[in-house]
């Protein structure tokens, strides 16, 4: 009897270490990084390439500074200090702007229809930031949520509906911590010795957005003050991956405790702006704002603050060649609108897009991103089976790839475009180049002293006026 129980005890140890060291065989995922890190990464996320942000909360009524607008007030910032002291009252507290953030002019159509028309093909929203204050009717944020006080509007409902309509993916920003609240703050004094807060509050709040709301993309934030293990992530993950309503199609970044951003998640961030220049071994994406100040609305916002289209174009561009998707980030007011610079800035930035897309979308990394002769250039592939989750720096096989596109930023004085790294690949085969735009016509091109020279057209025929696609193809 006990040679047969030390079997028994042996058979379920071992069966506990495989499951925990990779995915079970029941097809379920662990509460651990190595099983969790198996997890594909669903193909809608690497094909979309085109995110909108939006930091949208209680910080949008001040609308100064940033979005850390308490944070700062109540560390004694002067600059925030002297701001309060001029414009309002003595004892005014930062619940009082919350009735302030009326967004009487929000229109959740006319935002999805201008993130449509942007070139955006999932549109993530904050469903609350570190202020606490909820975009939904949390049942954990009693009167600090948007539909107790201040819109009286379910906001991630609304835009989520209006945004799924209009065939884009909805995804929510959610911040672990809350700067103030007294659970997270006694948690936080008992050095995470204890974890009322992640059990009370989080968890509670994060089940909600996702059974209610359904969204594809969960874009985490607040996670650098703790462990993983206080923030009981993995757990979180487990079951967002198993059991929950969007286990498929979900995407999370990797914001999810010290020391785990840039190492685990389906997506890394690494940091806000974060741009390699270089292809990365994992699928990442690139956060970033407008407004080079704030990623909130700014009352006081100036137009040297703001990227301009061309500064866009190239941000996008270069991300997209390095295997990166593009999340662009704006701050709508109070009032519940987004500002005309940035309606413009997107608007602007779509009109190219429907043009050069093509080099965009759904494309791959090719064998080099960005010329090694002329910096100006950046490249990206089409293959002939999609396997864009895994970009390799490795050479691809001319039969692989179904179309080559070369990104130039600037224009050449003399029409002629120089580039190095394409001049092997137009050796392996009998290609012709054409603009993306310029339907039918075909350049001509030639190869000197390991340079590629492409005779371009006259600048006055093309349809874009900010960086130019070339589509290299086989004949």
């Amino acid at each position: 009897m006990m040679k047969r129980l030390v079997i028994f005890l042996f058979s379920v140890s071992y069966a506990a270490a495989v499951c925990i060291s990779a995915k079970c065989e029941t097809g379920r995922y662990q509460p651990n990084w190595e099983s969790l890190d198996k997890r594909p990464l669903p193909e809608w996320y690497d094909k979309a390439k085109i995110g909108i942000f939006l930091h949208w909360g209680v910080f949008s009524v001040p609308s100064y500074g940033s979005e850390w607008f308490w944070s700062n007030w109540h560390g004694n910032n002067s600059i925030h200090v002297d701001f309060m002291k001029k414009n309002y009252r003595p004892g005014f507290t930062y619940q009082e702007f919350a009735p302030m953030l009326t967004a009487e002019f929000f229109n959740p159509d006319e935002w999805a229809k201008l993130f449509q028309r942007a070139g955006a093909k999932y549109v993530v929203l904050t469903s609350k930031h570190h202020e606490g204050f909820t975009m939904f009717p949390s049942k954990k944020s009693f009167s600090w949520n948007s539909v107790e006080v201040g819109p009286h509007r379910d906001i991630v409902g609304e835009l989520g509906k209006a945004v799924k309509d209009h065939g884009l993916v909805f995804g929510v920003y959610h911040s672990l911590f809350e700067w103030f609240n007294p659970i997270y703050l006694k948690d936080k004094y008992e050095l995470f010795a204890t974890r009322d807060y992640p059990t009370t509050k989080l968890w509670p709040d994060l089940k909600q957005l996702i059974n209610d709301y359904e969204p594809s993309v969960l874009w985490s934030d607040g996670d650098w003050e703790a462990l993983d293990s206080y923030w009981n992530s993995t757990d979180f993950l487990a079951w967002l991956y198993n059991d929950s309503p969007v286990k498929d199609r979900i995407v999370v970044n990797d914001r999810w405790g010290i020391g785990i951003p840039c190492h685990h998640g389906d997506f890394y961030n690494c940091q806000d702006r974060y741009n390699p220049g270089k292809l990365q071994n994992h699928k990442w994406e690139n956060a970033f704002t407008l407004d080079s100040k704030s990623w909130g609305w700014r009352r006081d916002l100036q137009l040297r603050d703001l990227m301009t289209l061309d500064d866009l174009i190239k941000e996008v561009v270069s991300t997209v060649s390095c295997g990166g998707n593009a999340l662009i980030n704006v701050g709508p007011t109070k009032e519940g609108t987004i500002a005309p610079i940035f309606q413009e800035r997107l608007l602007s930035f779509g009109k190219w897009l429907r043009v050069n897309g093509e080099a965009i979308y759904e494309s791959s990394p090719w064998q080099h991103q960005n010329d090694s002769r002329n910096t100006n250039v950046w490249y990206t592939c089409r293959k002939t089976s999609y396997d864009g989750l895994r970009p390799t720096s490795k050479p691809l096989k001319t039969d692989k790839v179904s179309a080559t596109y070369a990104i130039f930023l600037k224009w050449p004085a003399n029409n002629v475009l120089q580039v190095k790294d394409l001049t092997p690949y137009l050796h392996s085969g009998n290609f012709a180049v054409g603009m993306l735009g310029k339907a039918g016509e075909t350049l001509n091109w030639t190869i000197s002293n390991g340079l590629t020279y492409i005779t371009l057209p006259d600048k006055a025929t093309v349809r874009t006026e900010h960086a130019w696609a070339l589509r290299i193809t086989l004949k």
